[in-house]
């Protein structure tokens, strides 16, 4: 009876974590509408404006993108990791994170890399081993353009003030609910525009181009970092909800096979319990 007793109390706690992730699921489910909403939305701009510089871009004479675009030889890497601030996420994180470590042993070995994270599990990973600068894991508590600009700006100054030569954001990119893919981009400096498309353009421009492009150029890098984050963020949720559905029917088949294994022992002790019943009854009758 003591076996059937623990079989018992694991099925009544595997009970219990189902209703937690069911519950998970269907929380990460309900932020997901949102935050797929908002990195659709944010798509379509950031791609526009892109184009938009590139076009301007493609007619001028020389190089107009200024500061941002000065390719220098790389010695000091500051790499932007995008990861988030909680778990049971699947390998949402840990891909990230593989991928972090490689740039750092593979890619840019013997080269100083400093790293900014944007989560908690990603100043987890890099906080002991890593020189981490900035840790903006309250970025998610209110994840606005405003506060993603100010932190894109100070990697931009940092940029032109020489103290980095290039800047990397390492983030996952959303596809659908299932399927996530960790990015490696460039942030600084602006890879050199190349678009065969750009016709001659007969517009009258005011300002003048030069400074057209030196105002959007600032804009479409804060846009870069907040889109990054804002893929990150619906990839977090379709990740849980996810790894969640996948836990809650895996302690279902555990539960399931729990009840059986149950039901058989119970009926074993019930049989054994007639038997010795029946026993002792036909003792007594000799």
């Amino acid at each position: 009876m003591a076996n059937l007793k623990e079989i018992r109390i694991r099925i009544g706690s595997i009970s219990s974590t189902m209703q937690i992730t069911s519950a998970m699921k269907m929380v990460s489910a309900a932020k997901l509408k949102k935050a797929q909403d908002a990195i659709t939305a944010m798509r379509p701009y950031a791609e526009k404006l892109t184009e938009l510089i590139q076009n301007i871009s493609a007619t001028l004479e020389g190089d107009a993108s200024g500061v941002y675009a000065e390719q220098r030889e790389v010695n000091k890497v500051l790499l932007v990791v995008v990861t988030s601030n909680r778990g049971l996420c699947g390998a949402f994180n840990a891909n990230v994170i593989k991928a972090t470590r490689n740039l750092i042993d593979v890619t840019y070995a013997g080269k100083q890399v400093d790293v900014i994270t944007i989560g908690k599990k990603g100043f987890d990973a890099f906080s002991k081993s890593t020189n981490v600068i900035a840790n903006n894991s309250n970025l998610y508590d209110a994840l606005t353009f405003n506060n993603t600009a100010e932190i894109a700006q100070r990697i931009m100054d940092a940029f032109v003030e020489g103290t980095y030569d290039k800047v990397e954001v390492i983030y996952n990119q959303f596809k659908n609910a299932a399927t996530q893919i960790v990015q490696v981009e460039q942030f600084l400096p602006l890879l050199p525009v190349v678009n065969e498309k750009a016709a001659a353009s007969d517009y009258i421009f005011e300002p003048s181009k030069e400074e057209i492009i030196l105002n959007l150029i600032p804009t479409s890098l804060k846009t870069q970092l907040f889109k990054a984050v804002l893929d990150s963020n619906a990839s977090e949720h379709g990740a849980r909800m996810t790894a969640m559905h996948k836990a809650t029917d895996n302690a279902k088949d555990l539960r399931d096979d729990l009840k059986l294994t149950y039901n058989k022992a119970r009926q074993a002790a019930i049989t054994n319990e007639i038997l010795e019943i029946v026993g002792g009854a036909e003792a007594l009758k000799s």
